[in-house]
């Protein structure tokens, strides 16, 4: 599949989701500079190569530090394009919140994406609503608060990253996700709180919504459901594709990403 070209520089920033790590992005960052764009790969506090372990991560806000020091850090010109994937679509929400002037489209791909209306932890809420814990297969997952409150944090089982989370991927990029797989807050406390998305900044942010159509971990319904209560400016939607489209599609998932950041830089609201 050929590669289409910017029409001028972009910056993509890429925001793994639960778990993960800039890592699992190695496939989408070289299709994304060949086509001529910059790219950062980040590890949010506690997950890949980052130094801190996950009870060293008391809050949401701690968990995002990564991701906000690098936009503080950013050109007071410059915009970037931030991909959120899976749970990495919290970040990209409250980056969006703070940061507003500096993103030119935020993109969810088969992501957490919360509205204004309600808290964001509303969507992790009617994650687990909507999946028994035999679907979960062997992950762990932890109640530190007790069973009547929300899951405080999780790892991922080996049998189920197999069988759901990277399916379709090769057996290199499971055994290497094996080795590199961290556990991971929820911080479902911290993101029940009212007003921390408002329309003023965090709904001033073009978004677009990639849908993964063969995803098992965020079934098309659910992905659905975070369209419909919080409507994006535009839906793409990749078939076949399951949860770790990075690496079993990475070229239809750069396709999408250079379609909507060449549609929507030249797109400026503030």
């Amino acid at each position: 599949m050929e590669m289409m070209r910017s029409a001028e520089n972009k910056h993509f920033v890429l925001v793994h989701g639960f778990g993960q790590g800039a890592w699992c992005w190695y496939k989408l960052i070289p299709l994304l500079r060949l086509s001529g764009n910059r790219v950062t790969a980040l590890d949010l506090a506690g997950c890949g190569n980052h130094r801190k372990q996950i009870d060293e991560v008391a809050t949401v806000f701690q968990y995002v530090e990564p991701l906000f020091n690098f936009m503080s850090a950013l050109p007071r010109d410059e915009k970037v394009v931030l991909v959120g994937h899976s749970y990495g679509g919290i970040p990209v929400s409250l980056a969006m919140q703070k940061f507003p002037e500096r993103i030119s489209v935020a993109v969810f791909v088969s992501a957490y994406m919360p509205g204004c209306k309600s808290p964001p932890a509303t969507l992790i809420q009617e994650y687990f609503r909507r999946n028994t814990a035999d679907s979960l297969m062997d992950c762990e997952v932890m109640f530190e608060r007790g069973l009547e409150n929300p899951p405080t944090s999780a790892i991922f089982g080996p049998n189920f990253m197999k069988a759901i989370l990277y399916k379709d991927c090769k057996e290199e990029d499971l055994e290497l996700a094996k080795m590199l797989m961290r556990p991971n807050g929820f911080y479902v406390e911290d993101l029940a709180k009212e007003s921390l998305l408002t329309e003023g900044k965090y709904g001033r942010v073009k978004r677009a919504y990639v849908v993964c159509e063969d995803d098992e971990v965020m079934r098309e319904e659910f992905q659905k459901y975070n369209i419909e209560n919080s409507p994006p400016d535009e839906v793409k939607s990749i078939a076949g594709a399951p949860h770790m489209v990075m690496l079993s599609k990475p070229q239809e998932l750069c396709i999408s990403l250079l379609e909507l950041a060449d549609k929507y830089s030249s797109s400026d609201k503030f």
